[in-house]
């Protein structure tokens, strides 16, 4: 069993609360919450708030799970480290592809997005044809970018990222003195499963963590930034995007259904053309930057899996100059465009969400392990010292897990039959993979 503070983890602990927050804020915030608003009330109508509400009763349980295993195992991974701990290496590998699928699925999703938001910011680049260009040329421009180098990469996503929060909370909090509440009045209650389908979709807007937690081996005094940081992040977001559907909700009424820039059309409706102009703008840049932090990223996944040889040992090649692994990026860069040609962003997000569900669910699993694990150890003394310091004590710790585990198992009842073929035939390939590899060596 791997440890969970080995002593060559040698990386600068430097990331506190704030600075971790902010960067789960910065994942989390990316393409979808500029479409999703109309996706839920096309669904559920007035009544769409209730999705949001499930989604942040949802991922209160999973980030108090995540929190309490990310407090307990400080190793560089994030939920691949707290996976990998309590149930082995196969459990570990399993994580680790499904943090891939989610990386791609969640790629190819917002840049569908991104073309279309340029298309209406710019009407000569508006039709199919036109958008399949854009993503050609925003992949390619990434590409080149992290080829060059990771630090230019990095430099180009901090600036793009900038960009989200303002004209959301234009939005947020402007939009209020526009809100006609006749708007907001729920004519019917939905089913249990229309919102949970929905709750599965809007899933997508919510999801980053696990990706912003990897770096887990740099954060400062875990037991008590992780999850401090997690809480802050997660009000902040839910709150913002509670009032961000309200607010579309209460300007746009039964257009909202319709509309294919929900946010940027209420900001026009209110605040007037240039409003509109400003969050299409905004959101562009911000999924823009988005595409690249993760034109960044998640070719590490697949030049790690490659270097561990569950792929070709080509994907682990390194570019003697740059330093970057250039057949990763490429190979990852290909497979997400071909996905955002040839797929919708519903049916991508959905992929997306799947992925993210399942590997909360391995969270939630891990964290009930994880407990158990310290309980039976001898020696427990670094996380008796944790705790006399006012580490993360996680309420109700015995049924939190569980209950996680139920409402993650409630969500993914709102998968078509396809949707799960579909996901069972990934990981059935990765288990083969895995064997295969294990076999060979």
């Amino acid at each position: 069993m791997p440890s969970r503070t080995p002593p060559n983890e040698s990386l600068v602990r430097a990331i506190g609360t704030f600075g971790l927050a902010a960067a789960i804020i910065n994942i989390t915030i990316g393409g979808g919450i500029f479409r999703l608003p109309s996706n839920v009330a096309s669904a559920l109508g007035a009544a769409a708030p209730l999705a949001y509400l499930v989604c942040a009763v949802a991922m209160g349980l999973i980030v108090l799970c995540i929190a309490d295993a990310g407090s307990r195992v400080s190793l560089t991974g994030g939920p691949y480290a707290y996976i990998g701990t309590a149930f082995g290496p196969f459990a570990g590998f399993l994580s680790g592809v499904l943090l891939w699928m989610l990386g791609t699925f969640a790629t190819a999703a917002v840049s569908t997005v991104f073309a279309s938001s340029l298309g209406l910011l710019v009407p000569a680049l508006a039709g199919r044809m036109m958008e399949i260009g854009i993503l050609v040329v925003a992949f390619g421009f990434w590409t080149l970018i992290n080829l060059r180098g990771v630090s230019l990469g990095v430099r180009l996503n901090s600036i793009a990222t900038v960009a989200k929060l303002l004209p959301l909370l234009l939005v947020a909090i402007g939009g209020l003195f526009f809100i006609d509440t006749d708007n907001l009045r729920i004519a019917a209650m939905p089913s249990a499963g229309d919102v949970a389908r929905t709750s599965l979709l809007l899933i997508f807007a919510f999801a980053g963590i696990e990706c912003a937690l990897v770096p887990s081996g740099e954060v400062r005094d875990t037991a008590r930034t992780v999850p401090r940081a997690i809480a802050l992040a997660m009000v902040g977001i839910t709150v913002l995007y509670i009032l961000l559907q309200v607010v579309a909700q209460g300007i746009l009424g039964d257009g909202l259904a319709q509309a294919t820039s929900p946010l940027a059309d209420a900001a026009g409706a209110s605040l007037g053309g240039w409003a509109r102009a400003l969050l299409l703008g905004g959101a562009t840049l911000s999924m823009f930057g988005y595409l690249g932090g993760m034109t960044l990223s998640i070719p590490r996944m697949v030049f790690a899996l490659a270097r561990d040889g569950f792929l070709p040992r080509a994907l682990a090649s390194v570019h003697a100059t740059h330093r970057t692994p250039q057949a990763a990026i490429v190979a990852q860069s290909a497979l997400a465009l071909a996905l955002a040609i040839s797929g919708t962003f519903e049916k991508l997000a959905i992929l997306a969400n799947v992925s993210a569900l399942v590997l909360y669910l391995g969270c939630a699993l891990a964290s009930w392990r994880l407990r158990r694990m310290s309980a039976q150890e001898e020696t427990s003394a670094r996380l008796a010292e944790a705790a006399d310091k006012g580490g993360f004590t996680v309420p109700f710790a015995g049924v939190v897990p569980w209950l996680a585990c139920g409402v993650i198992l409630w969500l993914l009842t709102g998968m078509t039959r396809d949707e799960w073929l579909g996901f069972g035939a990934c990981i059935a390939a990765a288990a083969i993979t895995y064997v295969a590899v294990r076999r060979g060596a």
